[in-house]
């Protein structure tokens, strides 16, 4: 929207990417700051309610009368920043904005299903995988077939002094994986308060600086990053996810007052697998987001060794719920768990320049 009324009006102080990102950031904070207490308020009306596990912590039951589908004013703030602040005619915002909605949608049904019904099922998961599986693949084929510039076959290894190999179509299958993986582990991870967004927001930060160093040529060739033209306008974007998030975490901080649901959780999941594919970072988003892997990953363990064994590896899945049962508070669970998220974000920057 800037960019266009900088055609009629002299907003040239604000037009550079530094000032449109950060007031992407406050806009989008501020707006959750206000409209959180009535959607809220709004949520409760409705009685939508959060549905607890009947074989989860019982610390969960004092949690049913916290309302619910939070990510829908995440959603509406990053929306709403990126229309104002980013320029709507980098194709690269409208991929982003595509899986957004695409897989906010998904989520809401499967939290109205749950409200309705009064069950944790919801959409059933056949379902569930079918319609995030044709949102994926419908994003690889369009950007496949119309923009093949952004397509790079390409694989970047953090850590590796080689850097990349070429791994042909793989690659589809690949970003297929990123994008539907990456949505699921977010909303695996999304089960105390403040637990997810958190990891979210210090994600971004790390796709916010590799935007803005994909941009530069210099920049790129000397951190071995994708040189790609126009990637700063997801900084801006990602800016908006920050500020969105952190608007979002004022009121899902430990006790909650309300919960994003698997609108939110599928929706920034989504979105995060998609920047990542479009920066060409795909390898580098399993160290940064080394907690949504590790939640995931403890669910697999132990769906496998219950299947094989017949034995529990934790007391519960995903392990999050484990530290709970061990007696650990949820606060501190919760800290912790920002605490190596803070750390592997440092970890994967270091990633960018190994020799």
């Amino acid at each position: 929207m800037l960019i266009f009324l900088n055609k009629y009006f002299n907003l040239n102080f604000i037009f550079n990417i530094p000032y449109r990102a950060i007031f992407s950031l406050l806009t989008s904070f501020f707006i959750n700051l206000y409209i959180g207490p009535y959607f809220i308020y709004f949520f409760k009306k409705l009685q939508n309610y959060q549905i607890i596990r009947k074989n989860g912590p019982k610390t969960h039951f004092s949690k049913n009368n916290t309302p619910t589908m939070g990510g829908i004013f995440i959603i509406f703030s990053i929306l709403f920043s990126i229309i104002l602040y980013c320029n709507l005619s980098c194709i690269y915002i409208w991929y982003v904005i595509s899986i957004l909605i695409g897989y906010g949608i998904i989520g809401l049904i499967d939290d109205y299903k749950k409200i309705k019904y009064q069950n944790t099922q919801g959409l059933k998961l056949i379902w569930k995988y079918f319609w995030l599986s044709v949102i994926a693949l419908v994003f690889i084929y369009i950007i496949n077939t119309s923009n093949k510039e952004i397509i790079s076959t390409k694989l970047i290894i953090p850590f590796y002094v080689k850097n990349s190999f070429e791994i042909h179509y793989l690659y589809i299958f690949l970003s297929y994986f990123v994008i539907v993986g990456t949505s699921n582990s977010v909303n695996l991870t999304d089960g105390l308060d403040g637990l997810a967004i958190m990891p979210v927001i210090f994600l971004t930060c790390g796709f916010t600086l590799i935007s803005l160093f994909s941009e530069n040529i210099n920049s790129a060739t000397h951190l071995h990053v994708h040189y790609i033209k126009n990637s700063e306008e997801l900084s801006v974007l990602c800016m908006a996810i920050i500020g969105s998030g952190l608007g979002f975490l004022w009121f899902n901080s430990y006790p909650a007052k309300v919960f994003m649901g698997d609108v939110g959780s599928l929706s920034l999941g989504g979105a995060l697998g998609t920047i990542a594919i479009l920066l060409h970072q795909e390898l580098l988003l399993t160290v940064m987001g080394g907690i949504f892997v590790f939640e995931t990953i403890s669910v697999i363990l132990q769906i496998i060794s219950f299947k094989i064994r017949k034995k529990r590896i934790f007391k519960m899945a995903p392990i999050h719920h484990h530290y709970e049962i061990k007696g650990i508070s949820e606060p501190l669970i919760v800290v912790r768990f920002w605490i190596v998220s803070l750390i592997l974000l440092l970890i994967s920057l270091i990633s960018l320049k190994v020799y």
